[in-house]
């Protein structure tokens, strides 16, 4: 039992803090940056995927109508997933008065994943750029995103997400917080070979790489998983930047994350194959430490729980439960005070991520996951 408990210990230990170091310290050993070829201008589509995003869809169109990129190579389609508000109306109104942006509208709504399917087939450009109705993009986004495809083995780049709100909160100071820290993570195995996560706001690939995964997934997770085990590159560039605001309320962030633990059960060992670490070297690596312990924080912390109250019976083991008791207990006095003390708010963010992903495995298990879902009011 106490072989147990100092596993799940340090499980939780590694998951969080012990892989950003071995990575931190591994980025000043290799040294090697991304090669960029500004040169490199191909025919592009913007794709937006947008349900019920009247407040949001007039600033998202106007931002890029200011991109700055070859107007005879940049297209722009908003694809519609059944909205139900006036996004069909606003978007119209532009296609009236630009020639390049199109809107397509999806019939049933099944989901995000769904509406990038059925509008990919519509789409003749070389490239496609993915973006969120609420992310903003720097006028060059397009144009780094581009320089980045420095070869066939380079599918699928990843922008710079950079949370930006005008009134701080405290669950919008922990998102940026742990945000920060993971583009540096994802900047580093980057620039040694390829990441494991990218993320929905900004993000490019090659028409004809574009796969049609399962609705219920999503490409944040599933394209870097599925090129990296095909020995292809997924990489983050930096200089291409958006901007979103992160959830305000804690109620906001705990759907988004339960919402992001809808697979988390199949993407823990998706398939043992990826931990061949002769065929799929640093990629082995990142993703057990990224991803296959992150995802399994949720039970190292339920085992953790539970052999630590079985090992009470003695002092040690007694005074570590009430230390583990406590760290809880901090996270209710935060949940009832709503404290701005940045401990307290640290410890609170992250034990609702860890009830997120038990939410969501209970989801998965009751077959209560769904590809859609409403979005956080907050981050409009």
């Amino acid at each position: 039992m106490e072989i147990i408990f100092w596993i799940s210990i340090f499980l939780i230990f590694w998951a969080m803090i012990g892989y950003n170091i071995s990575i931190l310290l591994l980025g000043k050993i290799k040294t090697t940056k991304n090669e960029i070829d500004f040169s490199h201008q191909p025919t592009v589509t913007i794709l937006v995927v947008a349900h019920n995003e009247e407040k949001v869809i007039k600033s998202k169109l106007d931002n890029l109508l200011m991109i700055n990129y070859p107007a005879d190579k940049l297209q722009i389609l908003v694809s519609s997933d059944n909205s139900t508000d006036a996004t069909n109306e606003i978007v119209t109104q532009y296609t009236k008065k630009h020639a390049h942006i199109k809107l397509y509208e999806v019939k049933q709504r099944k989901g995000k994943t769904n509406a990038q399917n059925e509008a990919v087939k519509i789409i003749d450009s070389e490239y496609i750029v993915f973006t969120d109705a609420n992310a903003i993009l720097h006028q060059d986004a397009i144009k780094h995103l581009m320089s980045s495809f420095t070869n066939e083995n380079i599918v699928y780049v990843c922008g710079n997400l950079i949370y930006k709100n005008e009134l701080q909160s405290n669950v919008s100071d922990s998102e940026a917080t742990y945000w920060n820290t993971e583009l540096k993570i994802r900047d580093i195995e980057s620039r040694i070979q390829t990441i494991t996560a990218g993320n929905g706001a900004l993000y490019a690939m090659r028409k004809k790489d574009y796969v049609e995964v399962e609705l219920i997934k999503s490409h944040d997770s599933a394209f870097p998983l599925l090129f990296g085990l095909q020995n292809k590159r997924c990489i983050n560039n930096s200089h291409a930047q958006c901007f979103e605001k992160a959830g305000e309320s804690y109620q906001d962030e705990y759907k988004r994350k339960v919402r992001m633990n809808r697979s988390i059960l199949f993407d823990i060992i998706p398939t043992i194959k990826i931990f061949n670490v002769f065929k799929y070297r640093w990629f082995t690596y990142f993703y057990f430490g990224h991803r296959s312990l992150r995802y399994s924080l949720w039970f190292f912390h339920i085992i953790a729980l539970i052999s630590n109250a079985l090992l009470s019976t003695k002092t040690f083991y007694l005074w570590l439960l009430v230390l583990h008791c406590l760290f809880y207990l901090l996270a209710i006095v935060h949940h009832i005070l709503k404290s701005n003390n940045k401990i307290l708010k640290l410890i609170y963010y992250y034990t609702i991520t860890i009830i997120a992903q038990i939410h969501g495995v209970y989801n998965i298990i009751t077959k209560k996951t769904k590809p859609f879902w409403e979005k956080a009011e907050t981050t409009r």
